[in-house]
């Protein structure tokens, strides 16, 4: 039987390359925030004919707007994010694309200061941080008689806790290092909806990584007198297919929003896309490893 245990020197290599980029790429180029988290105004407008967004862009470069991204929506139907605009400046901004590119009609626009941006920010790190301090304290109550069950290990819940806590780091970082690269070549910017996708993620990841270890916790009861490689092996064996299972519907349903839905919510259906692939592959090749190692420390 293959051994996740015996092998865990490949899947470590594995995230480990993915970790360590990403967290150069995060420090390098850094994430994109969008006009939620760093104050500016947003733009949507639907001209009578297509216009290509590189063009757009490159027009009000030129006339003194160097800072605005442009994205498309379909041919017709662009968002323009921009520095906060109001009065005579936003009245020139559209008059800038209107003498260029023709009459365009409004869709929507939005504008957001500094301070309230910066409050924003403060609100996403404050959510993160409650979530995770949440899923200690459940780890913590579901796992709290482990250590009575398994006493000849020697396996204590906390070295559960914490075997959770590395898996959802490692599942973060590599999540937020693809918005990286995309905010770096597709000016892709991260919202309160990349917020709620690595949320959403964390409540996966930990759901699929609690249930291997629920089955592990039960293994040890039943099987103690087998090594604890073994016990940890065959609990991912018998827990494979519901991971595998689950995962696939989520990713079948999540590739069929990004081919078929609404182009505002691609990115964000995209983070929830990743996060579920790396949440599963997570639960299965680096949880338990960490736990074992940990245990043989």
């Amino acid at each position: 039987m293959f051994s996740v245990i015996r092998t865990y020197k490949i899947w470590f290599a594995i995230s480990g390359a993915l970790i360590v980029a990403s967290l150069v790429l995060l420090f390098t180029w850094g994430l994109q925030p969008s006009i939620e988290f760093r104050g500016g105004s947003l733009l949507e407008i639907q001209f009578e004919k297509p216009v290509n967004p590189v063009e757009l862009r490159g027009h009000l470069a030129s006339s003194g707007f160097s800072d605005a991204v442009v994205q498309s929506s379909s041919e017709t139907i662009l968002f323009i994010k921009t520095r906060p605009l109001e009065g005579e400046t936003l009245a020139n901004f559209k008059r800038t694309i209107s003498d260029r590119f023709g009459n365009f009609q409004e869709l929507r626009f939005d504008s957001i200061g500094p301070a309230v941006g910066k409050e924003l920010v403060n609100r996403a790190y404050l959510q993160i941080v409650l979530v995770v301090l949440g899923i200690v304290l459940y780890i913590a109550y579901s796992f709290r008689k482990v250590s009575e069950i398994a006493k000849e290990a020697k396996i204590s819940s906390w070295k559960l806790g914490f075997a959770v806590i590395i898996t959802l780091a490692h599942n973060l970082i590599i999540t937020v290092g693809l918005f990286v690269v995309l905010g770096r070549y597709k000016s892709v910017d991260v919202d309160s909806l990349f917020v709620t996708a690595l949320l959403t993620v964390f409540g996966y990841s930990v759901h699929d990584t609690i249930v291997v270890f629920d089955r592990i916790r039960e293994s040890l009861g039943k099987y103690k007198f087998k090594p604890l490689d073994k016990i940890i092996d065959f609990s991912i064996y018998s827990t494979l297919a519901r991971s595998i299972n689950t995962g696939s519907s989520l990713i079948f349903v999540m590739i069929a929003l990004l081919l078929f839905g609404a182009g505002t919510i691609f990115y964000f259906v995209l983070a929830l896309l990743v996060g579920v692939v790396v949440g599963t592959y997570s639960s299965i090749f680096i949880a338990s490893p960490i736990l074992y190692l940990w245990q043989k420390r």
